[in-house]
């Protein structure tokens, strides 16, 4: 059945040949980029290897039920196994996105709704850097806009693994799990500023970004317009006071990143400079599917922002998924950070398509 696993068997023997090796190394690049792919087709080839073992255990199971009955329920035990580590080996074997490993840039912006989308997108905010924390991940608040009562207009935030960009249990990266948050996030609830107990809705959008590496995106310096002006905010030590805050425009595409948090010029710049090439990635990256024109985004998209992903109702106690019809009752569990459930119906779909278009 996994014949084709046999190549992948002899790839991952070559490539621990290779990392043994210590001249690999002087080349730091080259020794991620194995290593990357070496921990890429390890769960791969252990699943394969349990697979096959249990196929022969089987046969000698069966042959010894001939002589001894004891021997039935092991056979019956060991074919339920094989079962499973079949689905596991087909799952493992689903192509994987290139990007899954990275880390992401997650911005959120309130939408429809006013003051009430503003808190609504801090509520969101809350429940990724709660998400976070719980699975382990850094975070890092880039740039941010607060509204007046409270919450935020827009606020970008860094994800990471502790360890930074590398090599990753197969789909427990930052992007493997995040990037199905992208997309519209509607809110029904009673807001603070209702006085008559109405019930509101109103929607921020999630933009999630996979976090670029100079490497893989080039942005020549006569390609960008820099401008610099006043930082906007509460005030503060440098901001209102100095033109600190910075805009960068990326002149073919016309992709615009700005930041003003920071106290000074250059590092407004550079963290401007960081998100600019995550959309610039995330662009080409949209723009190759595009051509592509893969079938199972027709499934779980994760491209479209305009269209919404995800209800959450306040008087039901209610999160609903659209794309994939998941729906629980825990809305106040989901908003302090458990969110791996919602996540996992995501994962399965856009999983079951690839197998099916496989």
């Amino acid at each position: 059945m996994f014949e084709a696993v046999e190549e992948l068997v002899g790839e991952h023997a070559g490539l621990e040949t290779k990392l043994a090796d210590p001249s690999v190394h002087a080349d730091q690049a080259n020794a991620r980029k194995l290593n990357k792919r070496y921990a890429e087709l390890t769960p791969i080839v252990a699943a394969y290897r349990s697979w096959k073992q249990t196929g022969d255990d089987i046969e000698t199971a069966r042959e010894l039920a001939q002589d001894d009955p004891d021997f039935a329920a092991e056979v019956k035990q060991l074919e339920k196994d094989r079962e499973e580590l079949t689905e596991r080996l087909r799952l493992l074997l689903v192509p994987r996105d290139p990007s899954d490993d990275k880390d992401v840039i997650l911005e959120i912006k309130a939408g429809a709704g006013g003051d009430e989308s503003a808190l609504f997108a801090g509520d969101l905010l809350r429940m990724y850097l709660r998400y976070a924390e719980r699975v382990g991940w850094k975070t890092e608040i880039i740039d941010a806009t607060e509204s007046e009562l409270g919450g935020y207009k827009d606020v970008q935030v860094a994800v990471k693994t502790k360890g930074g960009n590398g090599a990753t249990e197969p789909g427990q990266g930052v992007w493997a799990r995040l990037k199905y948050e992208g997309g519209v996030h509607r809110v029904q609830r009673v807001p603070a500023t209702e006085s008559a107990g109405r019930i509101h809705t109103s929607a921020a959008g999630v933009l999630v970004t996979p976090e670029a590496e100079d490497v893989e995106v080039e942005v020549l310096a006569n390609d960008l317009r820099i401008d610099v002006y006043r930082s906007s905010g509460p005030g503060g030590q440098s901001v209102n006071t100095t033109d600190s805050a910075v805009r960068i425009t990326h002149l073919p595409t016309g992709i615009v990143a700005s930041c003003q948090n920071e106290k000074s010029q250059l590092q407004n710049k550079e963290q401007a400079m960081r998100i600019l090439r995550s959309r610039l990635l995330a662009a080409a990256q949209e723009k190759a599917e595009a051509e592509a024109a893969d079938a199972r985004r027709s499934q779980v998209r994760t491209v479209d922002r305009s269209e919404k992903i995800r209800t959450y109702n306040f008087p039901e106690n209610r999160i609903s998924d659209h794309r994939v019809g998941f729906k629980a009752y825990n809305l106040d569990q989901v908003l302090d950070g458990d969110l791996d459930p919602m996540i996992q119906a995501c994962v399965d779909a856009d999983s079951a398509a690839k197998l099916a278009a496989a």
